[in-house]
């Protein structure tokens, strides 16, 4: 059986010189302008019920760059130009295929900076990269290697808001192949008191980084808004010291949550998760934060392509299974379960920790599906119009 090989992004942080800095900067600000331009002029051609493609922006582009007013975009590489002009039009597809909202303007203050290069953009030899119209390398901090004999097909250099400066090369990487095949299954709920419960009965903590930075972000914050509003610098370092926090936080959160599901797709071959709907369990003011801590939603993302590039299967069952309530020795179908209730013991004489119980049935639940071959969402065992949270939201974050 053949295999194909897996793209995969390869990010690593850059220091670059005044002038690559500078040079970036306006690249940045270019693609900012170029593809608010474009998302206009297909605005309103929308407007008047015309059809405005990817051909048809590149032409405006060109016709912008002999303008008096927009000469400046000559100053940089065309090809962040028009790869932004090509984001654009994949926006719009989404956006007509139900998958995406209507693209929005990119602001100068909100959105994030970043410019990609194609290989007609940048020369990649013997680990060192040069952007178009730059004469230097980029002085990239090579924390891992690439794939022996891989080069990449795009380049992508980004800036954060805490001001740190990133490149990803995307490139083909033989090294991701299927595992071999095992007979582990797995049952995952997750929560607030823990992160993960699995169905066999271990538990993996919640190490809540944001409430461990949360003294220093709000004093942060404070400092931050007793500055004067505008472009001061003491300003811009207030700013910069919040979004440092920030990413601290984000940082430590993705590299604790690549290693849970690392490991859980190599020591399974099925793993069941619950479908949960993490947009709306966070409109819930008093679990906003804990749940956003939490980070379901990347933890489920993270889940989904590993088991892709690994041969693993991830089945979702669907968010009304009554698993907390359901006791998974013999069946039987509890009337309430109020969310203080940790532990229950069922008619039959089993006693049931909640989340160890809820796991051992989405792991039943998804195999019973996965043998049937229904689909991997069973089907609504409770009414209607209940919230989303009813099983999945703990108690009240102190």
């Amino acid at each position: 059986m053949t295999t194909t090989c897996v793209k995969r992004a390869f990010k690593y942080r850059f220091h670059p010189t005044d002038t690559q800095a500078a040079e970036l900067s306006r690249t940045f600000g270019c693609v900012r302008k170029v593809y608010n331009l474009a998302l206009a002029a297909r605005t309103e051609a929308w407007a008047r019920q015309e059809r405005v493609n990817y051909n048809a922006t590149s032409a405006m582009l060109t016709a912008w760059k002999k303008t008096g007013e927009l000469a400046f975009l000559n100053d940089v590489s065309s090809v962040p130009l028009q790869q932004t002009l090509r984001h654009l039009q994949t926006a719009f597809t989404n956006f007509f295929g139900k998958r995406a909202k209507y693209p929005r303007f990119k602001s100068r203050k909100k959105s994030r900076k970043s410019a990609e290069y194609t290989t007609s953009g940048f020369r990649f030899r013997d680990g060192r990269l040069t952007l178009a119209k730059m004469s230097e390398p980029l002085d990239i901090v090579w924390s891992r290697p690439l794939p022996e004999g891989s080069q990449p097909s795009t380049v992508t250099v980004s800036q954060d808001s805490a001001g740190r400066w990133f490149v990803s090369l995307l490139c083909d990487d033989p090294t991701v192949k299927p595992l071999p095949a095992t007979d582990g299954a797995v049952g995952v709920d997750v929560g607030l008191d823990h992160l993960l419960t699995l169905s066999t009965g271990e538990k993996a903590a919640n190490p809540r980084h944001e409430r461990k930075d949360r003294a220093r972000l709000a004093l942060a914050q404070r400092r931050l808004a007793r500055k004067a509003k505008g472009d001061g610098a003491n300003r811009a370092k207030a700013r910069r010291e919040v979004a440092r926090i920030h990413a601290r936080i984000a940082d430590r959160r993705r590299d604790g949550l690549h290693k849970l599901t690392t490991r859980l797709v190599r020591e399974n071959q099925t793993i069941v998760i619950e479908d949960l709907t993490v947009r709306n369990m966070v409109k819930n003011r008093s679990l906003a934060r804990a749940i956003s801590d939490a980070a379901w939603s990347e933890f489920r993302s993270m889940l989904e392509y590993k088991a892709a590039w690994y041969g693993r299967e991830v089945i979702a069952v669907d968010r009304w299974f009554p698993s907390s309530k359901l006791c998974s020795t013999c069946g039987t179908l509890q009337d309430k379960m109020p969310l203080n209730v940790r532990t229950w013991t069922c008619d039959c004489g089993t006693t049931h920790d909640r989340d160890v119980n809820a796991a051992k049935n989405l792991l039943a639940a998804g195999l019973a599906v996965s043998v049937c071959g229904a689909g991997v969402r069973p089907q609504r065992s409770t009414p209607g119009g209940r919230s989303a949270t009813k099983q999945k939201t703990p108690r009240r974050e102190p």
